[in-house]
């Protein structure tokens, strides 16, 4: 019922957007584009998926033999499944798959993918906290959410290098949430004890992980600049960095199937001193492709999961409260 509702929303704010700005001006802007720089750009998808999957090899506990080729499908197949399962479900499903094959324990698993996502998320915070204080035409708007997006920096950095921090957290949330929330928050704060108690005794390699995560989500937001590029259209690359995570930011919001909609509402709206909105909801449509190309990449490997997939979903999604 939440993915057909999430599927609803998000098709109800394409039609309001593709009404408003009338969807026969799309045709042109790609018409008009550049074939092969739109290849490349798009192209992108493949090296980006490869250091994911290389960085999640580096998270494995040393002895682990997943190797880069496992790592890969495990990234692909998670694609498959974040775009149809909610809340990016996907990528905690694919730590079961990691304990299902026998490369970790539940515990460990769960705690991977949570320093994986923690990684993504602070590497795009950073980038955009960076872009934000550099892009020149700030007004109030702009100052309050540099504000909250150095804050969410600040405080995501104190959760992850200092448990003492997380522990008062968890405990001033668990008191301030619902009951029926309650048993969700004491899993994740078991998840992240976990994350903190494996990864801060390898630095080295947790000073690699984060460098490469933040690497990737350079490339991850410089493929949105050729996508504007490709489509022979122009915005400043500092103005993309600070821009373009917004956007990203505000598909994460649990409202619509993989960030369908909000995504291209908030590109519309940000980019609009750069593009016009037939560009920019053209560039909507690219960015949902960044996540739709490396979906068909893993469906030819869903079927060697398949037998387990039932048991992710009764067994560690229910475990963790993320039903």
């Amino acid at each position: 019922m939440k993915r057909l509702l999430s599927l609803l929303v998000s098709l109800s704010i394409l039609a309001v957007i593709y009404w408003r700005i009338d969807f026969t001006r799309m045709g042109p802007v790609f018409q008009a584009c550049d074939p092969l720089w739109l290849a490349f750009s798009l192209g992108m998808v493949v090296p980006l998926t490869l250091m994911t999957a290389w960085r999640l090899e580096q998270l494995m506990p040393d002895g682990s033999r997943l190797g880069l080729a496992e790592s890969n499908r495990l990234i692909l197949v998670a694609s498959v499944l974040n775009l149809i399962l909610p809340s990016k479900m996907g990528d905690l499903v694919k730590a079961w798959f990691l304990k299902e094959r026998g490369h970790t324990s539940a515990s460990l698993a769960f705690a991977l993918v949570i320093f994986e996502k923690t990684c993504d998320m602070l590497s795009l915070l950073l980038w955009c906290t960076l872009g934000l204080l550099l892009y020149p035409q700030k007004d109030a708007l702009f100052w309050l959410m540099t504000a909250c997006v150095g804050g969410g920096l600040a405080g995501g950095v104190a959760l992850l290098g200092f448990r003492s921090f997380a522990e008062i957290v968890f405990k001033i949330t668990a008191r301030a949430a619902p009951a029926r929330i309650r048993p969700r928050l004491e899993q994740l704060q078991i998840g992240w004890r976990e994350m903190h108690d494996c990864f801060w005794r390898r630095r080295s390699r947790l000073a690699l992980v984060g460098a490469t995560s933040v690497f990737i989500w350079f490339l991850h937001l410089l493929q949105i600049w050729m996508f504007i590029l490709a489509l022979r259209a122009q915005t400043p690359f500092l103005a993309n960095l600070a821009l373009a995570p917004l956007a990203i930011l505000a598909g994460l919001l649990p409202l619509t199937l993989a960030g369908i909609g909000t995504r291209d509402a908030a590109l519309i709206l940000f980019f609009r001193p750069y593009l016009a909105a037939p560009t920019a909801a053209a560039v909507g449509i690219l960015c949902t492709m960044r996540y739709v190309l490396p979906a068909i990449g893993g469906m030819p490997f869903v079927a060697q999961y398949l037998p387990s997939l039932n048991l992710a979903r009764k067994g560690m999604i229910k475990n963790h409260g993320l039903e």
